[in-house]
C-alpha cells in the first residue's frame, strides 16, 4: 500500500474558556500575554496553511459534567475543577479562529486525546494525509495526548513552538520530550519546511 504523504494543520482547542477571559486567565495562571500570542501565532498558522492548500482541521474540546467518566468527575471535585468549554456557552466557541466552509471540526467530549472523538483518524486516513502539524492549547495536555496517539498510529508529528505553551510543565521540557519520544519536529509557522513531511520516500509498512 502506498504511502501516506499528505499534511493536515490540527488546531488544537483554540476555544475562549482556554484561550480569553476569566476563566482561562485564572487556569493558565502566567502572563496572559503568552495566551494572546498563541492565538495570534495559531491564526497566522491558519492562514499559511490555508494558502499552502494544506488541510485544517479543527479539534474542540466539551466539558460538561454529562460527558465525564467517574473518575474525571471524581478529579475535579478533589481538585475543585468547574467544568469548562460547556456545550452551546460562549466558553466553548472558538477562539481567534473560525473554521472556513469545507474544514472539519472534530469533538471530545470531556477527553485530552483528539482520537477519542468523532471520526478524526478515519477522516485522516482517508484523505491520504500521514503527517499532522499542531496549534493550539496545551502543550503538555490536550497536543500531547493527541500528538502521542498520532506518533503511534504512524503520523508524523510537527509542533508548531511559537502556536502553544504548557500549563503545568516547562515549555521547553515537553517539546524536548515530544522530539525524544515521538520524533516530532519543532519549529515555528514561518518555517516552510513544517508544512511539508519529514519523510518523502515512500515506506512500504505504511499503513
Amino acid at each position: 500500500m502506498s504511502a501516506r504523504t499528505g499534511t493536515a494543520l490540527v488546531v488544537v482547542d483554540l476555544q475562549n474558556d482556554f484561550c480569553t477571559g476569566p476563566v482561562a486567565r485564572a487556569r493558565f495562571g502566567g502572563d496572559g500575554a503568552v495566551l494572546d500570542a498563541v492565538v495570534a501565532n495559531s491564526v497566522r498558522a491558519v492562514d499559511l496553511a490555508r494558502r499552502a492548500g494544506v488541510e485544517v482541521v479543527f479539534v474542540r474540546f466539551l466539558g460538561d459534567t454529562a460527558h465525564q467518566g467517574a473518575a474525571w468527575r471524581a478529579r475535579d471535585r478533589r481538585l475543585g475543577k468547574r467544568p469548562k468549554c460547556l456545550e452551546g456557552t460562549w466558553g466553548a466557541r472558538f477562539h481567534g479562529v473560525t473554521p472556513a466552509p469545507g474544514e472539519r471540526v472534530f469533538t471530545k467530549r470531556a477527553c485530552f486525546d483528539a482520537f477519542l472523538g468523532d471520526g478524526l483518524e478515519e477522516h485522516l486516513r482517508a484523505g491520504g494525509t500521514g503527517h499532522l502539524v499542531f496549534a493550539g492549547l496545551y502543550a503538555d495536555v490536550c497536543v500531547d495526548s493527541t500528538a502521542r496517539t498520532a506518533f503511534q498510529k504512524g503520523f508524523h508529528i510537527t509542533v508548531l513552538t511559537d502556536c502553544t505553551t504548557s500549563l503545568h510543565l516547562p515549555h521547553d521540557e515537553v517539546l524536548r520530550f515530544m522530539r525524544v519520544l515521538y520524533g516530532a519536529r519543532t519549529t515555528t509557522g514561518d518555517d516552510p519546511a513544517a508544512w511539508t513531511a519529514p519523510v518523502h520516500e515512500e515506506d512500504p509498512c505504511t499503513p
